[in-house]
């Protein structure tokens, strides 16, 4: 049996190869021409086909028949498959192709006297690569140890008009990926791949959760209120309401009133939306998953974290992941390091013995952060700022964060032993957070103190300062149990587990400005 492992690249690749190839338009205009004649002379509408028996896909064709040896050929055993005809390699009277379809690719083998002449000369004449087909055959391995489909029967299910990307060479640009995910998903299997392993991380994620007895709900995403974060909303209209609504930042409220109403444990996984800046890091849109359960606190969410996130890494892999040029072993028992420890740990300040507003900015701005002062912070904004400036980069190996101040924690339960401060953490690992949780406050006295204090904030011009919620208030004092709470951003995760670069390589279709 003839073997084509010396012939699997388009001609229009060949190396030195000095033919000038046509443009994407010529192409397209090409094949819509050839679209017309397919439909009058041969009366056929690819478009028109309904429905094909797909009874095996290429990765349990490949699987199933892998015992093969070279020059073995399974007549008995006919394989009902589909796909998008990757290459086209015609030889006279037999013609080879690569077909793919979700999760494989295999090689096809069009003989005349397999297929008949009519068929044959239908395929030659009106078949193109990109386009889709339905194939029926049988499975064999060629002489050099190719696993083929002999073709004894196709049926052309949707012809493509425009070329595939191999036809320049790759599709590598960033920018046209991301706009053309489409093309990206056909043009790079590892794309594809980056999310099967992001689906794998939800699933693990609920299965991890559905164990421990938590309970999937569903929480608005447009609210008259944006909160449950300091983030600044996307702004809506409702007409028929004659309202402005907002798309959430964070689902934590709604979830927290479930605990109100003795739901116990509960958990969302859903998008969120903050109208802030786009980068390596940030999507305006992106999907978090957010915990709450009943009697418990923050270092419950701690140990339930690392228990997430080990599940998510071996439901795609290894506890042992690369990170660009970083080797991390999630198999270590994650650090737990308080951030009045951590800022003193790489700038030698202890703001334990830092007794006022002042002397904080001060040694700010010896530090050299004096640009990133507005003259009123105070010494506990200062610490987060000291924090954010020398410490959140140097972090490598996951790391909780703890005790945060309790002025920028508004929904958090304070230390008992340290009211300026709070029972919260933030997870980082690269340097970049992950996950943030909290001893929920349930405390409505407390509570409507810290909104009010939030509320001062935005009068005075911070946009992302927290909204006073009153029916909140109102749900916490028909009474909130003791309750521990987490947010873990599904994105990043999946950046790290997947070695992704940037947030938009794991997000199908990322947030871009349109091209003028």
């Amino acid at each position: 049996m003839s073997d084509v492992a010396n012939n699997t690249k388009n001609s229009s690749l060949t190396a030195g190869a000095e033919i000038s190839e046509p443009s994407e338009n010529e192409i397209l205009r090409q094949r819509k021409e050839k679209l017309q004649r397919l439909r009058k002379e041969e009366r056929y509408d690819p478009y028109a086909v309904e429905k094909w028996d797909r009874r095996d896909t290429l990765s349990e064709t490949r699987e199933r028949y892998e015992r093969l040896r070279p020059d073995e050929a399974a007549r008995d055993a006919e394989v009902h498959t589909a796909g998008r005809l990757m290459t086209l390699r015609r030889q006279g009277k037999a013609t080879f192709a690569d077909l793919a379809d979700e999760g494989g690719r295999i090689q096809l083998y069009f003989q005349i006297n397999e297929v008949g002449e009519e068929n044959y000369n239908f395929l030659k004449k009106w078949v193109d690569t990109g386009d889709w087909i339905g194939v029926t055959g049988y499975p064999c391995r060629t002489r050099r140890g190719e696993l083929t489909i002999l073709v004894t029967g196709f049926k052309l299910l949707c012809k493509a008009l425009r070329p595939l990307p191999e036809k320049w060479h790759g599709f590598t640009d960033p920018e046209l990926r991301y706009r053309q995910r489409y093309t990206d998903l056909i043009a790079n299997p590892e794309v594809r791949e980056v999310f099967r392993k992001r689906a794998k991380v939800i699933a693990s994620f609920r299965k991890t959760l559905e164990d421990h007895g938590t309970l999937e709900v569903e929480t608005p995403t447009l609210s008259i209120l944006a909160g449950g974060a300091a983030a600044k909303p996307f702004k809506s209209r409702h007409n028929a309401l004659g309202l402005d609504m907002y798309l959430r930042i964070a689902p934590e409220l709604y979830l927290k009133r479930l605990v109100v109403g003795m739901m116990g444990r509960v958990y969302e996984i859903g998008k969120n939306f903050r109208n802030e800046g786009i980068d390596t890091m940030h999507n305006p849109e992106f999907t978090m998953m957010e915990v709450y359960w009943a009697y418990a606190d923050y270092e419950d969410m701690m140990n339930l974290t690392e228990e997430l996130i080990r599940d998510a890494a071996k439901a795609v892999g290894s506890l042992k992941i690369q990170w660009q040029d970083v080797e991390l072993d999630l198999e270590q028992p994650f650090r737990r390091v308080t951030m009045l420890d951590f800022v003193k740990e790489h700038t030698g300040v202890d703001f334990r013995v830092v007794t006022s507003d002042e002397e904080a900015r001060k040694i700010a701005a010896e530090k050299g952060l004096e640009a990133e002062l507005k003259g009123n912070e105070s010494r506990f904004a200062v610490l987060n700022l000291m924090f954010e400036a020398f410490c959140e980069r140097r972090i490598t190996n996951p790391t909780f964060v703890i005790g945060h101040p309790t002025e920028i924690s508004p929904l958090s339960k304070r230390d008992p032993e340290n009211p300026d401060y709070t029972r919260r953490f933030e997870l980082f690992i690269c340097g970049k957070e992950l996950a943030n949780a909290f001893s929920e406050l349930n405390d409505p006295l407390d509570q409507r103190a810290r909104f009010e204090e939030q509320l001062k904030k935005r009068e005075a011009g911070d946009d992302e300062a927290h909204d006073f919620d009153e029916d909140f208030i109102n749900a916490i004092e028909m009474g909130l149990p003791p309750t521990g709470g987490l947010g873990i951003g599904i994105d990043r995760l999946v950046m790290f587990l997947t070695n992704s670069r940037s947030i938009r390589d794991v997000i199908l279709f990322p947030t871009m400005k349109p091209k003028s």
